[in-house]
């Protein structure tokens, strides 16, 4: 008897996506994977996104893709109240921004990593991706990230890149279980939760998809050395702490998920980030918290002397 295919959610959130939703929805269903189904929360859009939804609705039928009105709380808010929502049942979750285009396999090799895992365990996949400008033109590719994945990194850097992820039924109930929380982005959220629980994170360095670069973009990519720029600009002006903060405060409702070790480094790590300078750097070097690129082990070190983190 040949096994069914497990199904797969995609969960896309979209605000005033037109100028590009249609290449997304069209490498959606062009994937070469089929057991798929699309959950869209739309977060009040003023274009003609909701038409397009509607009319991609029709098009599969109502089974097969759904649509909803959003938090109108921002995208972080739109995703996580999407993988919260228990109506949504799935073997797997995609997460899927509204401008990007998809490789064919994107879905089939996610699958295929995640289902050499052992059952039972919390377990994400996630992957490198190709930046393109606004016309689809090839700009460079997300940096290759080579140290194991793990909690001491989540705590200060995310490799997840959300439109990447594929999720497991069981990493699913960890964000469940907290439901829509403050923090800087879902798919930071995600990595700290799947990481601190003693999940298995998978990065592929293979690019899954086209990551859409244009004035619009909530986040955007790490690459470049104007970003780069920009981003140690904002970590001086406190942006990460906040971030950290975020994440620390909502964390505190989810140790009974984590492992014990990691409740303890979170707590140390709390701990360490308001010690005096010689102290922190020092606590901070035993903690053994890393970033995995050269350009972000220096931003982290420039945080830690800064008490930026």
């Amino acid at each position: 008897m040949i096994k069914a295919q497990p199904s797969v959610a995609i969960l896309l959130a979209t605000y005033n996506g037109a100028p590009f939703l249609f290449q997304q929805l069209e490498s959606i269903a062009n994937q070469s994977y089929s057991n798929w189904y699309l959950y869209a929360s739309d977060d009040g859009s003023t274009d003609v996104t909701l038409k397009l939804l509607e009319k991609w609705q029709d098009g599969f039928g109502n089974t097969r893709v759904q649509c909803r009105a959003g938090p109108s709380l921002g995208f972080v808010a739109n995703f996580l109240s999407l993988i919260c929502a228990e109506e949504i049942e799935a073997d797997y979750y995609a997460f899927s921004d509204q401008d990007d285009i998809w490789d064919t396999d994107k879905l089939s090799r996610a699958v295929a990593e995640l289902e050499k895992l052992p059952q039972g365990i919390p377990a994400l996949y996630c992957s490198r991706t190709r930046s393109i400008d606004s016309q689809g033109r090839l700009i460079g590719l997300s940096p290759a990230f080579n140290r194991q994945p793990g909690f001491a990194n989540a705590l200060v850097h995310n490799i997840a890149a959300g439109n990447t992820m594929l999720l497991n039924a069981e990493a699913c109930s960890l964000v469940r279980a907290l439901g829509v929380v403050d923090v800087p982005a879902h798919d930071w959220w995600v990595y700290l939760l799947v990481s601190g629980a003693g999940g298995a994170v998978i990065f592929d360095s293979k690019p899954s998809l086209s990551y859409r670069q244009h004035d619009d973009n909530q986040i955007g990519d790490n690459s470049g050395f104007i970003t780069r720029i920009k981003r140690y600009y904002l970590a001086l002006l406190g942006r990460n702490r906040r971030w950290s903060d975020q994440h620390l405060n909502a964390l505190q409702a989810a140790l009974p998920l984590l492992e014990k070790n990691n409740r303890r480094l979170l707590e140390q790590f709390s701990d360490a980030r308001n010690l005096p300078f010689f102290s922190r750097i020092a606590a901070m070097i035993r903690l053994g918290i890393y970033a995995q690129t050269f350009s972000g082990r220096c931003g982290l070190i420039l945080a830690i002397i800064l008490k930026r983190l």
